[in-house]
């Protein structure tokens, strides 16, 4: 009987990196294979490319294949691409090495949305491999999905959904900062916009998450993405947005049900929001109002929610699963070899 579960690190940028810190902190975790496609990285230690201050005896490699095969692992930790078709080929090989993932891939938490091909291709292989394959985060995958579809579990009757996001971009990563435009002009945000290369992504996929959950059918999703300019000079600790310029977008996401907006995203994230917070709102029987005032920080919840995902995913039926399909996860407080029984 092993007395740890066995990881490997597929990807290795600022959210696989705070992921390794946390995988360290925790009981009945081991680190034995490490994959980057980045040349600068490949060679290298992990401890050292994840700046945990020390070695790790696990060299970065950037043939994922080789790693896959000769680790004997038992999770991979995947966090490369938001986009389904980036990383369909990767998500294929893992499965195809009989190996359970945990992904960050923002479209893959709901991928039956927009490729429902790519998601039965997924799924069928992770059973026939019995294997178990998770997209999960913050948001997608918690608070704007999974969070107001547990809410309702206190419902005896739900109208109408309300989620609103404020955040406020100048204590997130450089990579956020940039995928929410701050520093463009307005010019450059709506070419951007327009090119379908900024935004927030995975609204639609949480709407769609919701929606079956709760079993209502959809008639349309409908979304909207707007800049947020800033009325003085702001600055970060990466970049600096001038008074005119964007500061960072306001996104909202409709799922129409029954000729009726039935569920509303209201995101917003930009430099120097003002009152950030994390809110939802049922109309129901009983109606739910629920503020985490300051909000949720996204970059440490997002790797929580990757660690805190791996038991469930361990002891997880084979097959292509989103949040609201699994239990959900709590903190992992304890050795992990606990809850999985291996």
């Amino acid at each position: 009987m092993q007395d740890r579960l066995k990881l490997i690190q597929y990807g290795i940028g600022p959210i696989g990196a705070s992921i390794v810190k946390l995988v360290l902190q925790k009981k009945g975790f081991e680190y034995v294979g490490a994959v980057d496609i980045d040349p600068n990285k490949a060679g290298k230690d992990l401890g050292e490319i994840a700046g945990v201050g020390r070695r790790l005896g696990v060299t970065v490699s950037s043939d994922a294949k080789k790693v896959l095969q000769a680790s004997k692992a038992d999770v991979v930790i995947h966090t490369t691409a938001s986009f389904l078709k980036d990383v369909r080929q990767q998500i294929l090989e893992v499965i195809d090495a009989e190996l359970d993932i945990v992904s960050t891939s923002e479209e893959l938490t709901f991928p039956f949305l927009k490729s429902p091909g790519i998601a039965k291709e997924i799924d069928d292989l992770a059973k026939k491999k019995k294997v178990t394959v998770l997209a999960t985060g913050v948001n997608p995958g918690f608070l704007m999905d999974m969070f107001p579809l547990a809410v309702t579990s206190v419902c005896q009757d739900v109208k109408s959904i309300k989620v609103t996001r404020v955040m406020d971009a100048s204590i997130r990563r450089l990579p956020f900062q940039k995928k929410i435009g701050a520093g463009m002009t307005v010019e450059q945000f709506s070419s951007a916009v327009a090119g379908g290369r900024m935004g927030h992504i995975g609204l639609p996929e949480s709407i769609a998450m919701i929606a079956a959950g709760l079993g209502w059918k959809l008639d349309d999703i409908q979304q909207t993405i707007e800049p947020v300019i800033a009325y003085r000079a702001l600055k970060t600790q990466y970049l600096t947005v001038k008074e005119g310029q964007v500061s960072g977008l306001h996104q909202v996401g409709k799922g129409v049900v029954g000729g009726r907006t039935a569920i509303t995203l209201d995101f917003w994230a930009h430099v120097g929001a003002a009152d950030p917070r994390d809110s939802v709102f049922i109309e129901g029987i009983p109606n739910v109002d629920l503020t985490a005032k300051g909000g949720i920080h996204g970059d440490l919840a997002t790797a929580a929610m990757v660690v805190n995902s791996i038991p469930r995913v361990v002891t997880g039926p084979p097959g292509l699963m989103t949040m609201k399909d699994l239990p959900v996860p709590c903190a992992l407080l304890d050795d992990v070899m606990k809850l999985v029984g291996h």
